[in-house]
């Protein structure tokens, strides 16, 4: 076979020391955007990226991470300005969200992922559970620690 798959790995591990993983490009990019001091074009994103990438691969990073909710836009003349939302831990939090809403069963889903976690991971799971919410409209009454989580919606 003459083809050129064996050039990449696709984790980013391959031999073209430039090609990374599209979640650590996606990480990379809204680190770079959250340092931004205002709303920046493409071309701000790109310029502190290294210069490596391509103006459209920039454009279409940025696109996705709109999509996952990580980013905003908005139009500053015929293109786009944009702002970072969310920060790595944030956008992983998003992706966790998404594999969470695409499952029939959360229920399922959550207890396996908590049964998987490690003895720290699991405790400090549990204190944050326990903390204070930041966002009083999730907050549940403070003395019914078994509310469904169909009541917050």
């Amino acid at each position: 076979m003459n083809d050129r798959s064996g050039d990449r790995s696709g984790d980013g591990t391959g031999p073209s020391p430039s090609r990374r993983g599209q979640g650590k490009l996606e990480a990379h990019v809204l680190s770079v955007l959250k340092g931004a001091p205002e709303p920046v074009p493409v071309a701000w994103v790109q310029e502190r990226l290294g210069g490596d990438l391509a103006y459209t691969t920039v454009i279409t990073i940025l696109t996705r991470l709109h999509g996952k909710g990580a980013v905003e836009r908005e139009r500053a003349g015929r293109s786009f300005v944009w702002t970072a939302v969310a920060d790595e831990a944030g956008l992983a939090a998003l992706r966790m969200r998404k594999v969470l809403d695409a499952e029939a069963d959360r229920q399922a889903v959550l207890a396996s992922f908590v049964t998987a976690l490690s003895e720290n991971d699991e405790r400090l799971l549990r204190e944050l559970l326990a903390a204070e919410p930041e966002s009083p409209d999730l907050s549940a009454p403070p003395s019914s620690s078994s509310a469904s989580p169909e009541e917050d919606r």
